[in-house]
């Protein structure tokens, strides 16, 4: 999602009056504009800053929603409220499949032996690429199912 679009919907839910979607994609934007100063890019913002910020408010409201006490409804529902607008503009993820192609295909291109000792190497060079695109716990996860069957 580019910089534009995140302001263009949130000014969209300002003039709606939905408080918290416009309070969520105020929270996204920032989020944003911080990473690209701490990258010295705050006039070019690109859309990899953005979804990072949006994965990040996403990882943020699910914690805040693990960690809220059950008794604490109102709280409860504002964090699932949150999550479920992220859902809505965060970018889609690679699936297991997906996954499993791109690992295979790099390793090859690399030229890395599908061994268990190559562990390391073979996140080394799979990590940056999927940064962003694909839920590292998921990656880690399949990675170590390919040299299991290897």
């Amino acid at each position: 999602m580019t910089i534009e679009t995140l302001r263009e919907q949130m000014i969209t839910a300002m003039k709606a009056g939905n408080k918290l979607k416009k309070e969520v994609l105020s929270s996204v934007l920032s989020t944003a504009k911080n990473m690209a100063i701490e990258k010295g890019c705050k006039d070019n913002i690109s859309e990899e800053i953005v979804n990072a910020a949006i994965l990040k408010e996403l990882k943020t409201a699910t914690e805040m929603l693990d960690t809220c006490p059950s008794d604490r409804l109102e709280q409860l529902e504002e964090f699932t409220l949150r999550i479920e607008i992220l859902k809505e503009i965060a970018p889609t993820m690679m699936d297991k499949s997906e996954i499993e192609r791109y690992v295979i295909q790099l390793v090859e291109e690399n030229n890395i032996e599908l061994i268990t000792k190559n562990k390391g190497q073979i996140m080394k060079v799979i990590t940056p690429s999927l940064k962003g695109k694909a839920d590292g716990k998921l990656v880690n996860t399949v990675v170590q199912e390919i040299l299991k069957n290897e």
